[in-house]
């Protein structure tokens, strides 16, 4: 079985057993070559609970689906340089502040209301109204700086800034900045987080025609599609059923079966005995790798020996390696090693050390120890408790359990506790939380903003600095890419003492590609492309 690892680097100049039961709900894919139908399966399980919406939910997921529904205004290529899409053309003042676009003039949304200025202004101030309560994409479009969007006629907008935005070409590449009618946004947008037929309609190569939550999303061909980034016309193939199956060993074995055309998110244990004929490709994503999150206000992370111990006092390498099978390499940054301004000084930095993390915890004051074994001061246990989101996969389940014994090793204890979604979010806003974790796919680092910044919308760990909240804010506002790395590697080394979040692996999307197969590309992310694809 062919296995092919892309693991791609960007410029820095740019920015088994299976379950019978479910495997016999699945229709084969058709087997017919010209048109047919692609059966794509994927993990997917959050999406019914309000995150069919790219531009409003955070998980990668919402954007890997709806990519085949949203095109952009331009597309980012494998080696980080940006190619037209819905504008033909664009242009950047000198200063960064303001972006012009010349649209296209021939693109229609599937509900047959014209792309044009009036479309694109409707989108970007839709996302950025606070009643929208969009996070993710708010702070890609700039959040606080974003100034408004110009009509400055049919087919050439202007995007405004009130201070240099550099990543913005970057953001309006992702499906997140993409493109809803604007009927839609004036009549149904407050049904865009459930989706579905005649709501999730866009410009792009397929049409949203069948959804059933928790199982299924069909997406039917565009034929009047034109303009894809490469030239490419409608795609060759009729249907996109995409399948909603949560666990691993089923999205193998429908690929295994032939019930399955390709697989995403397959853990790297099941990668490797896949069979003949079928193809995996690993690709690294870029962005911060999977991480522990500690915050600082709330519990024994305010001190910063007892946050420099609990990373100290995890054997990351180890359980990393053997858990993931050498595939997923370990971290040592904020940065995964595919991210531009990537630190690699940072490698071997901060190795593991049971006696360095008890010393540290011993000058803290952790000195005593109760019957258990675990430390004690001024009659408190050192315990802190880690929330994290289902589902949890497996290998996350063991890496956790990994993390865990080491750290009780050195008498260290960590309750972890995985929470339904609403449940968890009780906790995660008001952060009555010790600890949380998660991995986040970006290609600029200015994602750091929304995780270091005082005012950031993942800042976990909340931090409140004004040196690090400087030091983001001279980032995002320049235009020149040396200076942006060097501030990213001061980044870098800062959380690498402070220790407000702990890096652990940098994962890949790694995808099981069937023989009938052909013409498949992947994003810089990863996610599957479907413009060329044919099967047969």
């Amino acid at each position: 079985m062919p296995i092919s690892f892309l693991r791609r680097a960007i410029p820095l100049g740019a920015t088994v057993a299976v379950s019978a039961l479910l495997l016999s709900s699945c229709a084969a894919p058709s087997s017919e070559s010209d048109g047919g139908e692609l059966v794509w399966s994927i993990e997917g399980a959050n999406l019914s609970a309000g995150h069919m919406d790219p531009q409003v939910s955070q998980l990668d997921v919402s954007g890997m689906v709806q990519r085949a529904v949203l095109d952009s205004l331009v597309f980012q290529e494998d080696d980080g340089s940006f190619t037209a899409w819905l504008a033909k053309d664009w242009s950047v003042s000198d200063d960064s502040t303001e972006y012009t676009f010349v649209l296209r003039d021939d693109v229609t949304f599937t509900d047959g209301e014209p792309f044009d200025a009036e479309a694109v202004k409707a989108n970007f101030d839709r996302i950025v109204d606070p009643e929208t309560e969009s996070a993710q994409a708010a702070s890609m479009l700039g959040a606080d700086f974003y100034e408004g969007t110009e009509v400055i006629d049919d087919h050439t907008v202007k995007v405004s800034f009130t201070q240099p935005y550099a990543p913005f070409l970057q953001a309006a590449s992702t499906p997140q900045l993409g493109f809803y009618s604007p009927a839609v946004l004036e009549e149904s947008a407050d049904q865009l987080k459930a989706g579905g037929p005649d709501v999730t309609v866009g410009t792009g190569p397929f049409v949203l025609t069948e959804y059933t939550p928790d199982q299924e999303l069909v997406y039917t061909r565009n034929d009047d599609y034109a303009w894809g980034p490469h030239g490419e016309d409608a795609p060759k193939v009729e249907t996109l059923r995409v399948e909603i199956q949560p666990e691993a060993s089923v999205r193998t074995g429908v690929v295994q079966s032939g019930e399955a055309d390709l697989a995403s998110n397959i853990p790297p244990n099941l990668a490797g005995d896949l069979g003949d004929g079928i193809t995996v490709d690993s690709i690294e994503y870029p962005g911060l790798p999977y991480s522990l999150y500690l915050n600082e206000k709330y519990g024994v992370f305010a001190d910063e020996k007892v946050r420099q111990a609990f990373a100290r006092g995890i054997d990351v390498d180890a359980a990393v390696d053997e858990i993931f099978f050498g595939q997923f390499p370990r971290a040592w940054s904020v940065l995964g090693s595919t991210t531009p301004g990537y630190d690699a000084s940072l490698e071997d930095s901060w190795p593991f050390d049971a006696a360095a993390a008890s010393a540290l915890l011993d000058e803290a004051g952790w000195t005593e120890r109760d019957s258990d074994g675990i430390r004690m001061k001024d009659g408190q246990r050192l315990s802190a408790r880690w929330i994290a989101w289902t589902p949890v996969p497996d290998d996350r389940a063991a890496l956790a359990n990994a993390i865990q014994s080491d750290l009780k090793g050195i008498g260290f204890e960590v309750v972890r506790e995985v929470l339904e979604p609403g449940a968890y979010n009780e906790q995660y806003g008001p952060k009555t939380f010790d600890l949380t974790d998660w991995g986040f796919s970006g290609v600029d680092p200015d994602f750091l903003r929304a995780h270091l910044h005082t005012d950031g919308f993942q800042n976990a760990s909340q931090v409140t600095d004004p040196e690090i909240d400087a030091l983001l804010d001279q980032a995002v506002a320049s235009s020149d890419q040396d200076q942006r790395n060097s501030i990213y590697t001061q980044l870098q080394e800062w959380n690498a003492e402070y220790t407000a979040i702990v890096p652990l692996y940098s994962p890949s999307a790694i995808t099981a590609v069937g023989e009938r197969v052909s013409g498949l590309d992947y994003d810089l992310y990863g996610r599957p492309l479907f413009f060329d694809v044919s099967v047969g």
